[in-house]
């Protein structure tokens, strides 16, 4: 008998090696993209390349603001991340840039 892990997969029903499961790729893999076409990862520094006003905050961001850490969600096109003074804060990747 082997010494092998054996892992449930949940997409085939099935029980494959671990070694296995590893070096398949993963579908679910979202690719997030600035405004010019940069990949981005999570806790890159983007900046902002338009004024947005913020809705519930009565806040403006403007054009040159920094944004650290950032968290992708499961969204193409959304950025999770903190500004001062405003929770929850979520961004479209078609106004940031990759710092």
């Amino acid at each position: 008998m082997s010494d092998e892990d054996y892992v449930y997969d949940e997409a085939s029903g099935e029980w494959v090696p671990a070694s296995q499961l590893s070096a398949a790729p993963t579908e679910d893999v979202v690719e997030v993209r600035d405004s010019v076409g940069n990949l981005l990862a999570d806790g890159d520094q983007v900046t902002l390349i338009k004024d947005l006003t913020v809705k519930g905050a009565g806040q403006t961001l403007k054009r040159g603001t920094l944004i650290k850490s950032i968290r992708l969600t499961g969204d193409a096109q959304e950025i999770d991340c903190k500004f001062d003074g405003i929770k929850g804060l979520v961004l479209r990747a078609e106004f940031v840039r990759k710092r």
